[in-house]
């Protein structure tokens, strides 16, 4: 199954430097929009959301800290999150867990602005669409609104496999070191590609990073590499994590909010309103410590 890390690291290839509008989106071709699709298809808007009195989101299955079931209920940061926009808008949140497709765009176009070829239906709202603004002027079917979370990439390790205090592990160790990382995500493409493929042979894939931490954890490799907030997850008394420098990646960082359908505007508004009332009121970071994980909210908030 192709893992939600696949899809959400494909879109890292485009800047993620916000420009004015306009200027930014000039020279873009639109693409086709849904024509003569039922309510069912298309979504809510903001008034039928409350007047029904619930409003659906779709989240990346087996995805920890940020999506996962557990004993039949969903649970995770965002989640957590959904569930604190469904009561700024007074209705009950509903879930979709869904496995991530080969890229964001079809993603987005199964869940957001379409529907799946086979079965289901689309959603009021995505969580965890990473933002780019090239990307958002592509993907016009789409409105990208609600950022909360700046994403970084990082290295875990075993404390008594580097005790120096000085002693923390980069990519170039990797050519000696067995590192974990999740099959197919955006670290594993990059320290099997890099530099010349020197370190594929040292790199142990897993399932998901849950899996990888454990393997590291039991000694099975040295170090982790993936995202902070899955490696922070993963972290016991005997691990530590750091943010090296990373030759040759493009972006080590991106910003990740939520997606809504193009049509209905109060809704994005009020979605977007309601993260950023609560990363002022420190709710949002309350959410993401009781997981044990630190909060880095978007600089243009």
């Amino acid at each position: 199954m192709v893992k939600a890390s696949l899809s959400l690291g494909l879109v890292l290839s485009f800047s993620l430097l916000a420009e004015p509008a306009l200027a930014r989106c000039e020279g873009y071709v639109p693409q086709p929009k849904p024509q003569n699709a039922s309510r069912d298809i298309v979504g809510a808007d903001l008034d039928a959301i409350q007047e029904r009195g619930y409003i659906t989101f779709a989240a990346y299955e087996d995805f920890a800290p940020w999506s996962w079931e557990e004993a039949g209920k969903p649970r995770g940061v965002d989640i957590d999150i959904a569930r604190l926009i469904a009561a700024d808008l007074g209705v009950e949140a509903r879930f979709t867990l869904v496995g991530a497709g080969e890229t964001l765009d079809a993603d987005l176009r199964n869940w957001i602005w379409k529907g799946p070829v086979v079965s289901g239906a689309v959603a009021n709202v995505m969580l965890h669409v990473p933002y780019d603004s090239d990307f958002a002027c592509r993907i016009e079917q789409v409105t990208f609104t609600g950022t909360y979370h700046v994403e970084e990439i990082a290295i875990a390790y075993r404390k008594d496999a580097y005790p120096e205090p000085d002693e923390k592990p980069v990519p170039a160790y990797f050519r000696f070191d067995k590192v974990a990382v999740e099959n197919d995500s955006i670290s594993d493409f990059y320290l099997s590609s890099f530099p010349g493929g020197a370190l594929a042979g040292n790199v142990n894939r897993y399932a998901n990073m849950q899996q990888a931490m454990a393997a590291m954890g039991r000694g099975e490799t040295k170090a982790a590499m993936g995202t902070r907030a899955q490696l922070e997850f993963g972290l016991t008394d005997a691990m530590a994590l750091h943010t090296p420098p990373l030759p040759g990646f493009a972006k080590g960082k991106w910003t990740v909010g939520v997606a809504t359908h193009f049509s209905y505007k109060a809704l994005s508004y009020a979605v977007d309103d309601a993260i950023a009332a609560a990363i002022q009121d420190g709710r949002l970071e309350a959410i993401f410590a009781s997981y044990g994980l630190s909060f880095t909210p978007p600089e243009l908030r």
